[in-house]
């Protein structure tokens, strides 16, 4: 276990999340999962956590592991179609996680959702929180609106109000 990580995981809280992603950005992020969604028949859910707790990072947890758990807790995977995707941020470790349910998953594979976490790293590292998380979340619902096309009379299944962990 690096200790760099572990230093940077006890020093990242909610006031780190507060300040990459403040309310109007939160808001952002909403708007842009219902007007994104309404262009499909997925479901996308977006998620941060500050760091992860004591337990488990010194555990060597990974970001994906937390994502997965994640996804479970959210319970992304109980759509109507299996049509779930989940984008994780670990904030302490600036790492972003995709994770779709079977539906969409097999349709596109791991590679899709890796190509959309690195243009989101990418702006991460450039201090561009918003612009990476609203262009991942327009990547997300591009794949989904050629697999999930939208139909009349679909209902929101999840809250597209993003989850502060």
């Amino acid at each position: 276990m690096a200790l760099g990580r572990i230093m940077r995981h006890l020093s990242s809280g909610r006031a780190a999340v507060r300040r990459v992603l403040p309310s109007r950005t939160l808001d952002a992020i909403e708007q842009t999962i219902r007007e994104t969604e309404a262009r499909h028949n997925g479901q996308i859910r977006f998620a941060v956590d500050a760091a992860l707790e004591l337990t488990p990072l010194l555990a060597g947890q990974t970001a994906h592991e937390r994502a997965l758990e994640v996804f479970s807790q959210l319970r992304v995977w109980d759509t109507e179609h299996n049509n779930g995707v989940l984008i994780y941020l670990l904030l302490a470790d600036r790492d972003v996680e995709i994770v779709a349910d079977r539906g969409i998953h097999t349709r596109l594979g791991q590679e899709t959702w890796e190509a959309i976490c690195r243009e989101m790293e990418a702006a991460f590292r450039e201090g561009q929180f918003e612009a990476g998380v609203l262009a991942g979340i327009r990547a997300v619902g591009e794949h989904l609106s050629r697999h999930f096309p939208p139909r009349s009379g679909k209902a929101n299944e999840m809250p597209d109000r993003p989850v502060l962990l």
